[in-house]
């Protein structure tokens, strides 16, 4: 029997930066050591429907619609809202840079 690979939420991250980046799946595989591209697929799915909160479900741990990890504390509540929001800064940053770059091609 296989056995399951938990991702870090920085690898599941920068997996969906460099896809949206339009680097291919294959490649984003090797770079980050990911077994399976249906792996990928699955968290650029999560992304685009805006479930990002589904990145740091450990594994084979499913939350009820519409809700997201149980917290132990509010400091951790906080501080995985603030990882959150940083990532969507990012993908934004990242998506303003290759928008300044096609532009200036033209």
């Amino acid at each position: 029997m296989a056995t399951r690979v938990s991702y870090p939420v920085e690898i599941k991250a920068k997996a969906i930066e460099m896809r949206i980046a339009g680097i291919p799946v294959k490649e984003v595989m090797e770079q980050l050591n990911i077994r399976n591209k249906t792996q990928v697929e699955t968290w650029m799915r999560w992304y685009h429907s805006g479930e990002l909160n589904r990145l740091e479900q450990p594994v084979g741990k499913q939350y009820s619609y519409g809700k997201g990890p149980e917290f132990t504390s509010e400091l951790e509540q906080i501080k995985a809202e603030n990882r959150f929001l940083k990532q969507q800064l990012d993908v934004l940053k990242k998506y303003k840079e290759m928008e300044r770059s096609c532009h200036q091609k033209s």
